[in-house]
């Protein structure tokens, strides 16, 4: 099992989760944020962390998807171990349906 990075991080972004990660396994993209399956220790401490509900275990029914653009987008973007201040619009994008087909980016974050 790991935790995947679900599509409510798209333009919210919060990064409370990369603060208590054991193991540096988020990599930041342009608007959201990924887990590494290969590195998450399922320890689930990022979890509850998340403002947004976006942290969901991959044992969850239907996050397939999610779990293949999590695996995807951490070999290529740059890891991220410090939290940052959200972006200032992230309260009025979280629960706001269609962000993966409408408003994901597949470019890079900043990283550390």
């Amino acid at each position: 099992m790991t935790y995947v990075v679900t599509e409510n991080c798209i333009k919210c972004k919060y990064m409370d989760c990369v603060e208590v990660c054991p193991v540096d396994c988020f990599y930041e993209g342009d608007n959201m944020l990924v887990i590494h399956p290969d590195e998450c220790i399922d320890c689930g401490v990022c979890e509850p962390e998340c403002p947004a509900d976006a942290i969901k275990p991959d044992t969850e029914p239907g996050l397939e998807k999610f779990l293949e653009l999590n695996a995807e987008y951490a070999k290529t973007w740059p890891n991220i171990t410090v939290k940052r201040d959200p972006p200032a619009d992230a309260k009025d994008w979280d629960g706001v349906a269609d962000k993966l087909e409408k408003h994901f980016s597949p470019k890079p974050g900043e990283g550390d």
